[in-house]
């Protein structure tokens, strides 16, 4: 698949479309949130019930109201989507991939001069990782980070850097049968 710059986006030859910009993708929802059964070929890894898919605004709409000094794992979110939507657990992949959208599409809108953008940088990975698939890499991470006042220990091997005690830091998802 072959693309080019061309001064209203960029170009897919094959498709002959612009494609789509990250706010864009963040807004669609594909028929999402949808809960189905968990399939019988990820039982081992998942466990048996249900999935709960989100739509990427969804995880958008979590990682926005994590508030300055506080983070929230990816995990996390995946509780709170799997309790909003009665499942056993929240989709693990729908959930990282949206994350990444909603950093893009945050990154986007700061560009293009809006400020009340999604503070991307405060969602972790599971043991409180940075995220090297976020704008900027880990290092645009460290930074925002660093700036609401969290230290980052060194990553090890291929191990990426994290947020040191960062579990002191996590919100608290459930406050009163409601999410975050």
């Amino acid at each position: 698949m072959s693309c080019k710059f061309k001064p209203r986006g960029i170009i897919n030859i094959q498709r002959g479309k612009p494609r789509k910009s990250w706010q864009e993708k963040l807004a669609e929802s594909k028929g999402l949130p949808k809960v189905e059964k968990i399939p019988p070929k990820l039982v081992k890894r998942w466990g048996t019930g249900t999935v709960a898919i989100p739509a990427p605004k969804e995880v958008d709409e979590i990682m926005k109201k994590v508030p300055k000094g506080n983070l929230i794992t990816i995990n996390q979110i995946r509780e709170i989507l799997a309790k909003k939507h009665h499942a056993t657990i929240g989709c693990p992949i729908t959930t990282g991939i949206f994350a990444c959208i909603a950093a893009r599409a945050a990154e986007e809108a700061r560009a293009e001069g809006k400020k009340d953008t999604t503070p991307y940088w405060r969602t972790l990975k599971s043991q409180g990782e940075l995220n090297e698939k976020y704008p900027g890499g880990v290092e645009a991470q460290t930074e925002h980070l660093k700036e609401e006042g969290h230290l980052i220990e060194p990553g090890k091997g291929k191990k990426p850097p994290k947020v040191k005690d960062f579990e002191k830091y996590l919100v608290s998802p459930v406050r009163k049968g409601e999410v975050l």
